[in-house]
């Protein structure tokens, strides 16, 4: 799941040839807009960009620098000319060049604009909503923007357009009223009315928590490496995404309800809290992308147990031991020799682990004293592979069934979840719901707000009724044109409130 590179060269073109484009030479796939998974890291600051100077780079340095800056450009919000002018594009202007270039593709794309000099590569960058932070280049030229402009042109060439005939809410509603086999993807935002934090919002997801906690980077903590060398860390941080089994959301329920109506197909869930399962959703319909707290499995000997069953461990901060290798312990050992200490928590010495400056000497305290295995959670690790159901399910059947794609709660930011939108057929409509837009993928109808209060209103719309105690009943909304702070709306995403 690596993310692809961009060359940071372009080739020259020949004035006399008039067939000539210049070579934006991005080497990411025109088919593929994936993004590494472990690579939330490109949510920098452009403080922190500004410190890697384009020219001291090598290439794939600079490949990264280039990625780091088109990944944050996709998830902030851009400011866009009010007038015309020669080094930023108006809103109206970005609109008709990304336009033309579904039009008429990348290549005649390129020769129209850059190839041409009808506009300069640093205004056609704006248009794609780059932002270059200042300082970065000594010498700055138009051949200095090729790179960020290759990778944006590649990913938004590929990116899915929207179907025009669906706008708002009522088109949303009906289209829940007509689909058959409906795909929902969904994320924390559908828990954290059960206060579950989610993972990546800035002020209060779990991440930035820990690294209030001093964590320099939160993912470490799920890094698997780092789970076999010292567990202790993860059972430190762990209780404040444990899940109450006995409680799900509004949101929850309406997938339970889409499920009843014999209308869901697949909900693949990125959450690791299993409320799905406690919700009633049957796990023939249900792909947890990224595992969960259903079950625990022990690293050494692989003996399983309900996941309940270490939540107590869990809550008490205090590393989980595996009750199997605990009993064959306690038997009586064949021999009494002891054996040379090796590392690590997992079977097979898998682990791998930081170095003391003891663990170089041959001391006499240099031995292994038999431990029982760590259980671990059943939750995908970075460094662990997806379920290959994942890949299955969505390959041999759910793209060729799928009549309309919902995703609830989720800022699509991790791959391999976030490329299904681009996946499926691109005459199925998509639903976006979440309090927070995405501009890196085109959904048909945005609606924002809490997902609880949006798929409220969507039932009501439905004429379904949602049953749920945190759904109250009668509750009304307002329902408006979602701004960006620069004043600019799409005309396809809303805001939705509860009204007071």
């Amino acid at each position: 799941m690596a993310a692809a590179t961009v060359a940071a060269v372009p080739s020259a073109v020949k004035k006399e040839d008039p067939a000539a484009i210049v070579d934006l030479s991005s080497d990411e796939d025109a088919d593929s807009t994936s993004r590494d998974s472990k690579h939330a890291d490109y949510l920098k600051t452009d403080a922190s960009i500004n410190d890697r100077k384009s020219e001291d780079l090598d290439e794939d340095d600079t490949s990264s620098l280039t990625e780091d800056i088109v990944n944050l450009s996709e998830i902030e919000e851009f400011e866009y000319a009010k007038t015309t002018g020669p080094d930023l594009c108006t809103v109206e202007e970005a609109q008709e060049f990304r336009s033309r270039l579904h039009e008429i593709g990348i290549d005649q794309f390129i020769r129209e604009t850059i190839t041409k000099k009808a506009i300069s590569a640093k205004k056609l960058c704006t248009a794609f909503g780059i932002r270059i932070p200042a300082g970065l280049f000594d010498v700055e030229t138009d051949e200095s923007y090729y790179p960020f402009l290759g990778l944006a042109i590649t990913r938004e060439f590929a990116r899915r357009p929207r179907l025009e005939q669906y706008t708002n809410i009522d088109h949303a509603a009906n289209l829940l009223q007509t689909a058959k086999n409906i795909v929902v993807i969904t994320g924390a935002g559908i828990s954290t009315s059960l206060g579950i934090p989610d993972f990546r919002s800035k002020n209060t997801g779990f991440y930035a928590k820990l690294q209030d906690h001093g964590y320099e980077d939160p993912q470490e903590v799920f890094d698997i490496h780092h789970f076999d060398e010292d567990p202790s860390t993860f059972y430190k941080l762990a209780g404040d995404i444990l899940p109450d089994m006995c409680k799900w959301t509004p949101t929850h329920e309406f997938i339970h309800l889409l499920q009843q109506k014999d209308k869901l197909l697949t909900n693949y869930t990125q959450n690791i809290d299993n409320l799905e399962s406690q919700a009633g959703i049957l796990s023939e319909k249900l792909i947890q992308c990224h595992g969960s707290f259903a079950t625990a499995t022990c690293r050494k000997c692989d003996y399983k147990v309900p996941g309940e069953e270490i939540f107590n461990d869990i809550r008490h901060q205090k590393v989980s031991e595996c009750p199997r290798c605990v009993e064959t312990l306690k038997a009586p050992q064949r021999s009494g020799v002891l054996k040379r200490k090796r590392s690590s928590n997992s079977h097979g010495g898998k682990g791998k682990r930081r170095k003391s400056s003891e663990e170089d000497h041959d001391s006499d305290g240099d031995y292994d004293i038999p431990q029982p295995g760590v259980m671990k959670p059943d939750i995908i690790f970075f460094g662990e592979g997806l379920p290959k159901e994942f890949f299955s399910r969505l390959k041999e059947q759910d793209t060729k069934k799928v009549d309309l794609l919902i995703v609830i709660g989720t800022s699509m930011q991790v791959a391999p979840v976030s490329e299904i939108p681009q996946i499926i057929p691109k005459d199925v409509p998509q639903i976006y719901i979440s309090r927070d837009p995405v501009k890196h993928i085109n959904f048909d109808i945005q609606l924002l707000g809490d997902c609880d209060v949006v798929v409220g209103e969507l039932c009501r719309r439905a004429n379904w009724e949602l049953k749920h105690k945190m759904h109250p009943p009668g509750q009304q909304v307002d329902i408006t044109p979602f701004k960006s702070n620069s004043g600019h709306g799409n005309g396809c995403s809303w805001t939705i409130k509860a009204r007071k």
